[in-house]
């Protein structure tokens, strides 16, 4: 079929229908088209459908480890009236699927979900208005089920694949499509078994470590010791008779070879035989407070209520901190490329932005961005800007040299641990007013923190590591934040989900900074959200009142207290406790418009902290996929719960410290605790992310949690044992 309009032309007297909804819901007139949709309108980008029947699906987000790719394929099932099965989920990939950004901030089933609702939507118009044609029947004597289109009559049935050679998908979607009434869906809602995890349980070779190319060599990079290193001199020759490459541009050093066993030995040969010029440049890991307000600052003004304030009797003040944070996934980043004879680049890479990561290569090294095509391929979980497009422009600077052969590039341990970006360290001063019934009547609210983004791209450069360490290339600028309309990031959840009066609210980025910062799950959210709610604690011990009921009494949200009410139920909240055992609470609503979610924490405090469960309510609106939204939450309680209590990158004056898991410690197997997640479903109310939401609120849980046990406040992240015996010292009369 050729044209963007079904044909609704009938064998009863050519009878015209006024307008054609394909799903029995109304047509609305003039409908917006999903943003992803507008930037990628043909058809043919997202959905391919073969003479087998299978259909493809490509969408511009990426497998992480959180599900997303069963959620979306429940989604397109649904509209398209095929069971899963029928579906073939294609990595995204610059030069064949939709350009979607980033898969990050929560966003991908809000946005990629409705932008396949939309467009699985048309392509069943159309193979709907096919199938009606070769009848002779009319578009709404068509119906779909398990992927078999037949009359109403079920006197006739074909196939998508019987099909697929009369319908041309070179269209653009059309708004005025209407996708399938929720009320009557079948899959979306279900809990769909994930479709990665079979390959991922019996070993099977899914990861871009397993990837083996034609051809394919190995090259590993030697890192600087520290941050602004300058490489002066290295002897090659210590790499011996050894068939390796050696590979110095400027800072950048590398090796190339065919067996790995022997560049990783190369490369360590050549790590002792280099010499640097290195700097004190790092700041005083013990007092990064001083170091974060010290500026030059760029001020993010966010909320300053005007009017009169209601007097204070009394006011209460608290900083809270949190230190640098790694995004320690288990498995190490790693990239691989393949410089092509004509000078065009293809990039496997588990990047959560092909686009981006495209894009920039293609600024780093002066090409064109069409001779570059990037792939998605699967890692260890991601959480936020690691270093996998690091890894990847690693992998096109070894391989430039040798054309036509795939490099892959391994990182090790103690580079993901140094030279990935770090989660910024954060520092809270907030300030409130008592009024004489115990509410609040003022609130201000100051927080500092290096910027959360330095994504490829970012600052007008391509952000990627080694292009700094080139000859002649300029140092990194500091990270900047995302946008506050899209959620922000030194501000993210600086706003209290509360109805408090005079309010003030401002962010303080700084500048300038030797130590690398972006993007680690939540952001800003999750330092501003502990140090709410921790607050929030505070000013209910100073009034005598029930953390619990001091949050209702300033929370007219509805969603925002069934949530509170519901993990507080479950939890068993006001039920006495053991001495040294106490509950917490916290609560939030992800960028002030994503998910609400609360925890309860329940801590045993005695010679050591044990958490002894976590109970969660989440309200993500439509839920998709009911398992998936249980451990996207559950698993960010779980990373939150070892943030909180344990994670922290340690560095001297020159260089970061802490590259083992010795030095930079992380919940272990033994200590995670039990948790239960309560899922409210909003069927009504469009679906949002969930893989964020549960940072915040944990931490502040948790912090509660060990006050009320210990009878002192830490603020100060992590809250080890001994930060803790340091506050009950501190508070000894």
């Amino acid at each position: 079929m050729r044209g963007a309009a079904p044909d609704r032309r009938g064998r009863r007297g050519g009878r015209t229908p006024r307008t054609v909804s394909v799903h029995g819901g109304p047509v609305v007139a003039g409908a917006a088209l999903p943003r992803d949709v507008v930037v990628n309108p043909s058809l043919a980008t997202w959905v391919g459908v073969g003479d087998d029947g299978a259909i493809e699906i490509r969408v511009g987000k990426v497998e992480l480890g959180q599900g997303i790719v069963t959620a979306l394929a429940q989604v397109a099932a649904e509209e398209l009236d095929v069971p899963v099965s029928q579906l073939r989920m294609l990595p995204a990939n610059t030069g064949t699927g939709p350009d979607e950004g980033l898969t990050a901030g929560s966003t991908s089933v809000a946005d990629a979900g409705s932008a396949l609702r939309v467009v699985c939507a048309n392509v069943r118009a159309l193979f709907v208005a096919a199938a009606a044609r070769r009848w002779l029947v009319l578009p709404e004597e068509v119906t779909v089920v398990d992927g078999h289109l037949c009359t109403v009559a079920g006197d006739r049935c074909t196939t998508f694949g019987a099909l697929a050679a009369a319908v041309d998908l070179r269209t653009p979607a059309r708004a005025d499509v209407t996708p399938k009434d929720p009320r009557t869906y079948r899959l979306v809602g279900s809990s769909a078994a994930r479709l990665d995890l079979p390959d991922k349980v019996s070993g099977a070779a899914r990861y871009i470590a397993d990837l083996r190319l034609p051809g394919q060599l190995f090259g590993r990079v030697v890192r600087p010791p520290s941050p602004g290193a300058r490489l002066i001199t290295v002897d090659a020759e210590v790499v011996g008779s050894v068939a390796v490459d050696v590979v110095r541009d400027g800072s950048f050093l590398g090796v190339v070879g065919a067996d790995e066993a022997v560049v990783v030995s190369a490369a360590e040969r050549l790590r002792r035989a280099a010499t640097w010029a290195e700097h004190d440049r790092l700041p005083d890991e013990d007092d990064l407070a001083t170091f974060l307000t010290g500026g030059p600052h760029e001020a993010i003004p966010v909320v300053a209520d005007e009017g009169p304030r209601m007097p204070a009797v009394r006011t209460l003040r608290a900083r809270y901190t949190r230190p640098f944070l790694a995004h320690a996934s288990i498995a190490p980043s790693c990239g691989v490329a393949r410089w092509e004879p004509d000078g065009s680049v293809s990039i496997w890479s588990h990047t959560q932005g092909v686009h981006r990561l495209r894009d920039a290569v293609a600024r780093a090294l002066d090409l064109p961005s069409t001779t570059v095509t990037v792939q998605h391929v699967e890692n260890a979980g991601c959480y936020g800007h690691n270093a996998a497009d690091d890894a990847a422009f690693d992998a096109v600077l070894l391989a430039r040299g040798t054309p036509g052969r795939p490099v892959q590039v391994q990182w090790s341990r103690r580079d993901e641990l140094a030279w990935a970006p770090f989660g910024p360290a954060m520092v809270v001063d907030v300030e409130a007013g008592l009024g004489a019934s115990g509410s609040v009547v003022s609130w201000s609210f100051d927080v500092w923190s290096q910027g959360h983004n330095s994504r490829p791209g970012y600052a007008g450069v391509p952000g990627l590591l080694a292009g700094a360490h080139l000859a002649g290339a300029p140092p990194l600028p500091a990270a900047a934040d995302p946008p506050t309309r899209t959620g922000g990031g030194t501000v993210r959840n600086a706003v209290p989900v509360y109805d408090l009066p005079g309010r003030r609210i401002t962010g303080h980025r700084l500048l300038d900074s030797p130590i690398r910062s972006s993007a680690l799950r939540a952001l800003g959210a999750h330092h501003n959200v502990f140090a709410i709610e921790s607050f929030m604690d505070e000013l209910a011990a100073a009034v005598g009142a029930d953390p619990l009921e001091h949050r209702l009494r300033h929370l007219p949200d509805e969603r925002a207290r069934a949530v509170l009410t519901t993990a507080a139920e479950a939890a068993d909240w006001g039920d006495p406790s053991p001495d040294g055992v106490a509950r917490g609470i916290g609560l939030a609503r992800y960028k002030d418009r994503g998910a609400y979610c609360a925890v309860v924490a329940e801590v045993e405090a005695r010679t050591d902290i044990r958490v002894r469960r976590l109970t969660l309510a989440v309200d993500v609106g439509r839920v998709v996929n009911p398992d998936g939204v249980r451990m996207q939450i559950e698993g960010g309680a779980v990373q939150a719960t070892s943030w909180t209590l344990k994670e922290r990158v340690r560095f001297d004056r020159s260089r970061v410290t802490s590259d083992d898991w010795e030095s930079y410690p992380i919940l272990r197997f033994s200590e995670v605790p039990p948790v239960s997640v309560h899922v409210i479903d909003r069927p009504d109310r469009p679906s949002v992310g969930a893989g964020e939401a549960a940072q915040g609120p944990t931490a502040a849980a948790l912090a509660n949690a060990v006050a009320a046990a210990v009878g002192v406040r830490v603020r100060d992240l992590p809250l080890t044992p001994e930060a803790v015996v340091a506050a009950i010292e501190a508070a000894a009369p």
